[in-house]
């Protein structure tokens, strides 16, 4: 606040005397106090010490700057290297699917996704693309996250616990030929395997999606079921 500060008169320039700013530097903000020995640069009554704090500051900031964009360079790097080495990976599980996908939706099924977290997101936006469109038009899809009816998800967890949250809309939703698209970034959410177990009773196919080698997940599914497997530990490149 440049209102609460008093500001004593300049000293003549060159006078050898301390730079005003020494007076007031405990009573501004970093940005103010830049902002008047920039003033003072100018005018050349900033003290020796005060130019050299100047260009520290100066150096720093440039420093900070750089770096960061440095870093923010190496992440998408490293997206890109991660994409390359999961494009050969990858290619062949997620075509199978895709063939799954296509299986259920031609045979009249649907597909029901779940998630926690930011995989609960992901469902829906899966699902909002399935039943809106996904860049051209087409006919709407079936498809319905488990993770949207609040009613339903407090009501289960309330009445019995979390972990079934999933698993009692897969038995009431699903039929056989259904898919249910089970997502999470360890693989070792209690609510979405109890969901993959209940897809089984009821005879659906699973496409899973994971990473960090697919966790519990990786050994309750099926040779039926789909595992699409980021080959990461990190949840900012898996997701």
């Amino acid at each position: 606040d440049r209102t609460a500060v008093r500001v004593p008169a300049l000293p003549p320039p060159n006078s050898g005397a301390l730079c005003w700013q020494h007076a007031i530097t405990c009573f501004v903000c970093a940005s103010c106090h830049h902002a008047a020995l920039m003033w003072c640069w100018w005018s050349k009554a900033v003290c020796s010490g005060c130019k050299r704090l100047l260009m520290q500051a100066v150096i720093r900031d440039a420093i900070i700057h750089t770096m960061q964009e440095l870093r923010i360079q190496q992440h998408f790097i490293d997206s890109a290297d991660l994409k390359y080495k999961a494009a050969q990976m990858l290619s062949k599980p997620i075509a199978e699917g895709i063939a799954a996908l296509l299986a259920c939706v031609t045979s009249g099924g649907k597909v029901l996704a779940c998630g926690n977290g930011g995989s609960a997101a992901d469902a829906q936006h899966f699902a909002a693309d399935f039943v809106g469109r996904f860049e051209r038009e087409r006919p709407e899809l079936a498809a319905i996250a488990l993770s949207t009816d609040s009613s339903i998800l407090t009501a289960i967890a309330n009445d019995y616990n979390f972990d079934v949250i999933f698993s009692k809309q897969v038995r009431a939703l699903g039929t056989p030929g259904d898919v249910l698209l089970a997502i999470g970034t360890s693989g070792n959410s209690a609510n979405v395997l109890a969901a993959v177990q209940a897809a089984h009773e009821r005879d659906m196919t699973i496409i899973a999606l994971t990473g960090r080698g697919g966790g519990k997940m990786a050994q309750a599914l099926r040779e039926t079921d789909v595992h699409i497997c980021v080959p990461h530990e990190r949840t900012a490149r898996i997701q």
